[in-house]
């Protein structure tokens, strides 16, 4: 973690906030609180904010503010953030089936990791993760805080499709694949929840920030009776403030 931040340009209308050199969850803290600062008091020019593991992409509108007068804001927030309230971080409870068909590798896992797949399932559903940023597809999640007890090797060889709502394991990360899509990651099992809605508003069910919660279903009739009330438009996942 840096005490003083870098400032990196990014082509002629962006600047990169960098708030530390490795993925660590009080550094990606650091990026989402200040990006809710930049938001909140309204930094002249921002167009578009975008958090990753370590750093904050500020987007600006060059006609109206200048990279110095930028960097100047962005560097009191940093220092002096001024006791602007910050939102509690949200944790979204996602409903999953592990193992069978929707999950099949979650034997394997069970067995480099030296745990029966009940072990797993419960090991993996007890931990809070940290949606350190979006990417690789839209709505896709890359959750920190994984149990290392849990860390497996993807796949040599990735799968040509991986099936919409799959959730995975890489190393020491966990995610949803949100659209069927090629992947290289250990399939544990899959929830029967759309994680990215192109006409929803907002589209992507996750935001950078926000922490997940995995709730196991115990069988194919509660997937597809929460799969029926999902396409019926009548489910609404729930959705907590961290503690």
């Amino acid at each position: 973690m840096y005490e003083t931040p870098l400032f990196l340009p990014a082509g002629d209308q962006a600047l990169v906030v960098e708030l530390g050199d490795a993925i660590d969850a009080g550094v990606n803290r650091r990026v989402h609180d200040l990006a809710q600062r930049v938001e909140a008091v309204e930094v002249a020019g921002v167009v578009d904010l975008i958090p990753a593991y370590r750093s904050l992409l500020v987007q600006y509108d060059a006609t109206t503010t200048s990279l110095a007068a930028l960097q100047s804001s962005l560097l009191k927030l940093c220092s002096d953030p001024g006791g602007q309230p910050l939102e509690r971080p949200r944790v979204v409870h996602i409903p999953t089936l592990y193992g069978g068909e929707h999950g099949p590798d979650l034997p394997y896992v069970a067995e480099q990791c030296g745990m029966t797949t009940d072990e797993v399932v419960r090991v993996h559903s007890e931990t809070e993760y940290l949606v350190h940023m979006m990417g690789f597809t839209p709505g896709f999640p890359y959750l920190g805080g994984l149990d290392e007890r849990l860390a497996t090797p993807r796949l040599a060889t990735p799968r040509q499709e991986i099936p919409a709502g799959s959730v995975g394991i890489a190393e020491s990360q966990t995610g949803v694949y949100p659209f069927a899509s090629p992947g290289g990651w250990r399939l544990i099992g899959r929830t029967p929840v759309t994680m990215f809605d192109p006409v929803g508003e907002p589209p992507s069910l996750l935001a950078a920030g926000d922490y997940v919660r995995f709730t196991p279903l115990q069988s194919e009739n509660d997937y597809a009776e929460v799969r029926g009330r999902v396409e019926s438009g009548e489910f609404q996942v729930t959705v907590t403030a961290k503690q």
